[in-house]
């Protein structure tokens, strides 16, 4: 076979980043949009979404034996026809009057597969570049990471809003499904043909039960043993705990009636407002965010980004007690809130690879990846039932009080001044 290691990273890290994000966000964004147009209540629907997020915080369980067994390019191909055949089961299962049941499992089947290919690509990435290109790359995935978040909440919501007009809601969501379906059949065919392989990505197909037992068990104990294990592990659950209670209550409060204390935006004006013009500002703080850190370094650039993760969200603080009906100073207020959130996240995505260092580095990542998908489970969980309970207003108050503890865990944090830099 033609060895294709000249290929240039552009011409996979685009797209497996935007194979990577978008399963992710029909899981955990578009389920809610479903759900909520369905007539489950906010409680429920951030009840039943947030549990979603468990094969991301379980993936470790599993992460060890994708070290040993196949290649990461094996499981990144695989994976990506797998997520075909889950978007086609949600697709069939929605337009049926068991659709909670019949879509939730296949949502979970989704997750499953997306937390998969996510142990796969993230090792894939560390494997296929050198240390500095990671640092500049990483603004570059999170990129096409949220350009999938453009497709998803901000494109296809709108669609579905287009095509709601003379249809109904299931059949819309089953035909959209049916489409992602087939887009990731054929980005599995591409991914077979444009990834590199690098002499890293070893195939370990012999390795006795044993053998694999004994390496999983070392992968968790070698974790656990590195510096500072546990302030790592404060850091990821509660650096961005506010951006995790604003998540599935802004969509809500977005579209939710101004008798409820809601904006009450159409799906068209949510795809625009949160999933274009949000995430066009999550790209710019992406982008900006990987290439500040590649010339400064992490530790220079971890007290601005920690700011702007945390600081912004104080738009929708305004959002709920103004209740502009403008357009354009909702939009304005979204991008604000998400730029900070793009620039703070690159910080949060190169202290996991920062940390994950060393053997055993794409289980340990896998590992710190468990723990970001438990920062965003266990806040969603009541969230919900929180803004139910006391109004949006004193939600988002009450998360802007919540910013204390990212400032807290990051004061902790010992980097390597050198980190990041090219």
């Amino acid at each position: 076979m033609k060895s294709n290691r000249h290929i240039t990273p552009w011409a996979w890290i685009p797209s497996l980043y935007f194979a990577e994000g978008l399963p992710y966000v029909a899981v955990t964004l578009l389920s809610i949009e479903i759900y909520m147009q369905m007539g489950l209540s906010d409680a429920e629907v951030t009840f039943y979404t947030s549990w979603l997020y468990l094969p991301w915080v379980i993936k470790p369980l599993w992460s060890p034996f994708l070290d040993l067994l196949r290649t990461k390019r094996w499981w990144i191909t695989a994976m990506q026809m797998f997520l075909g055949a889950a978007f086609a089961g949600v697709a069939f299962t929605v337009d049926t009057v068991w659709w909670l049941q019949g879509s939730i499992c296949f949502f979970w089947l989704l997750a499953f597969g997306s937390a998969t290919h996510d142990v796969g690509a993230d090792g894939f990435y560390m494997m296929g570049l050198k240390p500095h290109e990671q640092a500049f790359f990483v603004g570059i995935r999170s990129t096409f990471y949220r350009v999938s978040m453009v497709v998803g909440k901000g494109g296809l919501i709108a669609l579905a809003g287009l095509l709601q007009k003379s249809m109904n809601i299931q059949f819309v969501w089953a035909l959209i499904f049916y489409g992602l379906a087939a887009l990731f059949i054929g980005l599995s065919l591409y991914h077979q043909m444009i990834l590199p392989r690098p002499t890293e990505d070893a195939d370990h197909q012999k390795v006795s039960a044993q053998g694999l037992l004994k390496e999983f068990g070392e992968t968790f104990v070698s974790f656990f043993r590195k510096e500072q294990t546990w302030i790592a592990i404060a850091f990821i659950l509660l650096f961005r705990l506010p951006e995790a209670l604003i998540t599935p209550v802004s969509q809500l409060f977005l579209q939710a009636p101004h008798r409820k204390g809601g904006l009450h935006l159409s799906l068209e004006e949510f795809g625009m407002v949160n999933g274009t013009v949000g995430v066009v500002g999550l790209l710019l703080g992406g982008i900006v965010g990987g290439m500040v850190a590649s010339r400064g370094g992490l530790k220079r650039w971890l007290w601005p980004m920690t700011t702007a993760i945390t600081l912004p969200n104080i738009a929708y603080v305004y959002l709920a007690y103004e209740m502009p009906e403008n357009i354009w100073a909702i939009s304005s207020a979204v991008f604000i809130e998400n730029l900070g959130y793009g620039f703070g996240f690159s910080a949060y995505m190169l202290f996991m690879i920062y940390f994950s260092q060393g053997e055993h580095k794409t289980s340990h990542y896998a590992l710190c990846t468990g723990f970001m998908a438990l920062s965003m489970m266990l806040p969603g969980l009541f969230a919900g039932a929180l803004a139910q309970a006391v109004g949006y207003q004193v939600f988002f108050v009450i998360v802007m009080v919540s910013c204390v503890l990212p400032f807290a865990v990051a004061s902790r944090l010992k980097i390597d001044a050198d980190f990041g830099k090219k």
